[in-house]
Formats: C-alpha cells, structure tokens, sequence
C-alpha cells in the first residue's frame, strides 16, 4: 500500500518504529510495556546468545526493557547494554 491510499499515514496503518536485539549471553529477557493509562508488563521473550530478535512500537507496545548483556540497534543507532 503507498502513502497516498492510507492518507499519507503509513506509520498508523503498519505500526512505529522497528528496533533490533541482539543476546550477547544466555537468557537475555526483552519485555514490552503497555500504553495507556497504567504501564504493565504485556510481552516476554528470552533469547539466547546470539540469537536476534526483530520487533515493532505498536498501539499496544509503547516501550521495552531489555535485562541482560545485549546489543540494541533503533533508528537512533546502537547502545550495548553493558556501557
């Protein structure tokens, strides 16, 4: 779908922006936050060492928090949780 079928809007009809995670080490915990009124935890995954996991900002996701040794690549550029 192009821009101008969805009102030129392509971030409300897809989602927001896509963030990387890569484990640097044995269960690495990715957990995503609510929007909303109050904040609450919605979504867990574990990743292993090495393993990547590719996720979206959505209406229902308006944060995560990353909990071990691990490299996350945004728009913004890269941040290595252990600095």
């Amino acid at each position: 779908m192009d821009n101008q079928h969805n009102g030129g809007n392509e971030q409300a009809a897809t989602g927001g922006d896509y963030f990387v995670v890569k484990a640097k080490e044995q269960g690495v915990t990715v957990i995503g936050l609510t929007r909303g009124k109050d904040t609450r935890f919605h979504h867990t995954e574990k990743l292993d060492k090495g393993e990547v996991l590719i996720a979206q900002f959505t209406d229902h996701t308006s944060a995560v928090k990353v909990r071990g040794k691990a490299l996350v690549y945004t728009k913004h550029g890269m941040i290595d949780t252990e600095e």
